[in-house]
């Protein structure tokens, strides 16, 4: 007996559906966002790549080149990196001489970080680098659009963290 074209037929049913698709990947946000901060962050490896960097070591490097010193759990809440991202980042800064870790001495279980001279000229090179980089990555937006962007930008970043914030208390998608 032979069961090949029921096997086709259903394949063929559940790859071909009659209805409209509930939700279509392309056009749902968070999806069209992740895929942008990918292709950025992709982009963005160009300026910082060749000092041997990732995206995690970018980031602390940059944090602590405009904030001075600061502890990795500070860290990781300024640039929303989970705890440990920020360590293995910080591990690999420290090996190659680009900061420092001076002990609190009110708690000694953490420690301040700040950049080491080497850290510091890095970040000097690299910022001009990264703002031409932002420069030409927002001009695709009109001049009279960039300041409705921007505010759309941390309106979404806003309500983003009010999310996390309902799924942490049990609420999102209308659960009490």
């Amino acid at each position: 007996m032979n069961s090949g074209p029921v096997r086709d037929n259903a394949a063929q049913a559940a790859a071909t559906p009659s209805e409209a698709p509930l939700l279509k990947l392309e056009d749902f946000l968070p999806h069209r966002l992740n895929v942008l901060s990918s292709l950025v962050s992709q982009a963005l490896t160009r300026v910082y790549g060749r000092y041997g960097i990732g995206i995690p070591e970018w980031r602390v490097l940059v944090t602590l080149g405009e904030s001075g010193a600061m502890t990795g759990k500070a860290i990781g809440a300024h640039t929303h990196m989970h705890k440990t991202k920020v360590s293995r980042a910080v591990a690999q800064l420290e090996q190659r001489r680009f900061l420092n870790r001076r002990t609190n001495r009110a708690d000694l279980r953490e420690a301040f970080l700040s950049l080491t001279p080497a850290g510091r000229a890095v970040y000097e090179e690299l910022a001009p680098g990264a703002l031409a980089f932002m420069e030409r990555l927002a001009e695709v937006v009109a001049p009279g659009d960039r300041a409705a962007f921007d505010r759309a930008m941390k309106q979404l970043t806003k309500r983003s963290a009010e999310l996390v914030g309902e799924t942490e208390n049990g609420k999102l998608g209308g659960k009490a």
